[in-house]
């Protein structure tokens, strides 16, 4: 307790550091407060039907990820999944598209353009879902009239994510940590008071298990918290004699040497990507209001089997698309020979490239099906009688992401006290982040 203590101090002994944190805390604390200002137009006191709606389903989903700013009609409803489906096909097009591979290796300049395209994309989405939204509000919530409401409102949303995108901005260049990543965080945090109080209430009554049955839910989440940890960070680094196992090559020597590669290397992004995906037919199916049914009731089943099966399959393919990404076998294999650096028993060049291939090949596989059995474990919470709100907590759309975004803030606190000479967070060892998870964005 006194070694925190003083972390807790060196932390405010820093100048640099105490300002980013305070920034951050305070861009954070706007975010929450416009999630509770309601759109003009809208009587709060007659919400109960759409707070009704986003009590289960995927609008419960989407709701956690704004913070309640979906349920509540606010200014920051459309949260800021809008510009992460943007991000998502941007990337796609990265691959598919040689303009967009050309932006790439243009460096800084490059990048500018590509956010540029993306805040254009995402105002196109968000004039796609923004009149989706306003067909979920009760008639009886609306005070003005029909049109000019209408158009009002979609203004008035498409606004309030662009203010949401500006705010993580400011959080990630002038205070700690990265800002949509910690956007999400707060929104999914500012729920989980509520949902431990209504699981307690859930449990002490009658037929509902009582204090023991709460216990071991905890115990259980506590368990799913520390794989979620191991699941996130992956592995630093694999040892050669390993790797060669995998790739079927029994000749290494007696010296351990390791190649830096992870088992987990796409971090959570996997499944933030995934529950975006996941959202499209609900944002089309709002335009039929109430009488959503077939292909669009089963996606809004979110304890359903094609739901969790949809969602299990998109997270392993967005594993394999996002570690491609970030991992360059071809760009790993020149920095080695580069260095003089080489793998025993392996030719440098493309032997070097092939090894790294196989490798990240089939590891990924067992971390992208570990990855997709965490994130569905809610809806598994769920069938065991754990309410909704709760459950969520058990898996990929909150905890993972909430583990995955605090890894990579506390690394970043970190960094700046070793850098001044300080002690870390950590005793045992520095903390490990995502390294290109969410942060990522």
């Amino acid at each position: 307790m006194k070694a925190f203590i003083e972390t807790i101090k060196n932390i405010f002994r820093i100048e640099d550091l105490r300002t980013r944190i305070l920034y951050t805390l305070g861009i954070l604390l706007i975010y929450r407060l416009g999630s509770n200002v309601v759109l003009p137009g809208v009587d709060p006191s007659k919400l109960q039907l759409l707070q009704q709606r986003t009590s289960e389903g995927v609008l419960g989903i989407l709701d956690m990820f704004s913070g309640g700013a979906f349920s509540n009609a606010s200014i920051f409803a459309l949260g800021i999944m809008p510009y992460i489906s943007a991000s998502i096909v941007v990337q796609l097009l990265g691959i598919a598209v040689p303009y967009f591979q050309r932006l790439q290796k243009e460096g800084e300049s490059g990048r500018r353009k590509i956010n540029q395209i993306t805040r254009y994309l995402t105002l196109i989405i968000l004039f796609v879902q923004a009149p989706g939204y306003l067909t979920q509000i009760p008639p009886e919530a609306r005070v003005l009239p029909g049109t000019f409401f209408t158009i009002s409102s979609v203004i008035i949303l498409t606004t309030g994510t662009m203010f949401v995108m500006w705010l993580g901005e400011r959080i990630t260049d002038k205070g700690i940590g990265n800002g949509i990543s910690l956007i999400i965080m707060i929104g999914i945090i500012a729920r989980l008071p509520f949902a431990t109080i209504g699981e307690w209430t859930a449990r002490l009554e009658s037929q509902g298990g009582g204090l023991v049955a709460f216990l071991l839910e905890i115990v259980f989440l506590f368990l799913v918290f520390v794989v979620s940890i191991l699941l996130v960070q992956g592995t630093r680094r694999i040892p050669v004699q390993y790797a060669k196992r995998i790739v079927g090559n029994k000749q290494y020597g007696g010296v351990r040497q390791y190649i830096p590669l992870k088992v987990n290397a796409a971090g959570v992004m996997p499944i933030i990507f995934a529950q975006a995906i996941m959202f499209l037919p609900l944002t089309f199916g709002q335009y039929g209001g109430e009488s959503m049914s077939g292909f669009v009731a089963a996606f809004a089943n979110f304890t359903g089997f094609w739901y969790n099966f949809t969602f299990a399959l998109l997270i392993v393919l967005f594993t394999y698309f996002y570690t491609a990404i970030t991992i360059n076998p071809t760009q790993m294999a020149e920095d080695m020979k580069k260095n003089g650096g080489f793998i025993p028993g392996v030719k440098p060049g493309r032997k070097t490239v092939e090894f790294l291939d196989t490798i990240m090949s089939r590891i990924t596989f067992p971390g992208s099906l570990f990855l997709a059995l965490v994130a569905i474990l809610p809806a598994f919470a769920m069938l065991a009688g754990v309410t909704r709100g709760f459950a969520q907590f058990y898996g990929g759309t909150s905890l993972l992401i909430l583990v995955g975004v605090v890894l990579d803030t506390l690394q970043q606190i970190e960094s700046h006290l070793l850098m001044r000479k300080y002690d870390g967070l950590m005793k045992s060892g520095r903390i490990k982040g995502r390294a290109g998870g969410a942060a990522a964005m």
